[in-house]
């Protein structure tokens, strides 16, 4: 785990970190980026996914970011320092080590989360090629490998968000939020845009 000097020294050297919100798709992630927006921090988002069924609120997405893994030029990210941006997890490994960032990382029990998959695979009329149960021991192993990244890598800070503890206290997530960005955030903004309704996929 990186120690408290380095940490220091790559802010100093890197600046002001660009906030990450992470996880598995269905995770809670466009919550925590409408929680952010409420508490005041600038967004990166194109509005080119619209709210939909399965998201209602709307998505919060940049489509770039999509293109991570594929393009060598990520300089972009650099206009992005002191805003918040959606990155699923499988992404996470792509950032660029001459940044720094801290991630909210969207923790959620993984049979809702399938669950929810689920559900807007059936609404698009698609169905997974895997097994519940394969699909279960592919979250795991991936959530293994992304815990590890963010425990070693210098340039990751993160915090865990519970999806659930969000929903039934938000006020306490998000002075653990505004507390671990260290970011003058409304708390109580935060709080009032959760949607307890759209807890809809339970264990």
């Amino acid at each position: 785990m990186p120690s408290f000097l380095q940490r220091t020294y790559r802010r100093l050297r890197f600046g002001e970190p660009l906030v990450v919100v992470s996880g598995l798709p269905r995770s809670g992630t466009s919550m925590a980026m409408k929680m952010l927006e409420a508490g005041g921090l600038p967004l990166v988002i194109d509005g080119i996914r619209t709210a939909d069924e399965d998201n209602p609120k709307g998505y919060y997405e940049d489509e770039r970011v999509k293109d991570l893994a594929q393009v060598d030029d990520k300089s972009w990210l650099a206009d992005s320092q002191g805003k918040a941006i959606k990155i699923i997890s499988y992404l996470l490994k792509e950032l660029p080590e001459d940044r720094n960032y801290k991630v909210l990382f969207m923790r959620r029990n993984l049979q809702e989360v399938l669950a929810s998959q689920t559900k807007m695979l059936e609404r698009r009329g698609e169905t997974s090629e895997s097994s519940d149960e394969r699909m279960i021991e592919i979250y795991e192993d991936h959530l293994w490998k992304v815990n590890r990244l963010m425990q070693r890598e210098p340039h990751i800070e993160a915090l865990d968000i519970p999806y659930k503890q969000a929903l039934a206290d938000p006020a306490s997530q998000a002075q653990r939020i505004r507390d671990f960005l260290d970011l003058d955030l409304d708390v109580a903004k935060m709080a009032g845009v959760v949607d307890n309704s759209l807890y809809r996929n339970r264990r």
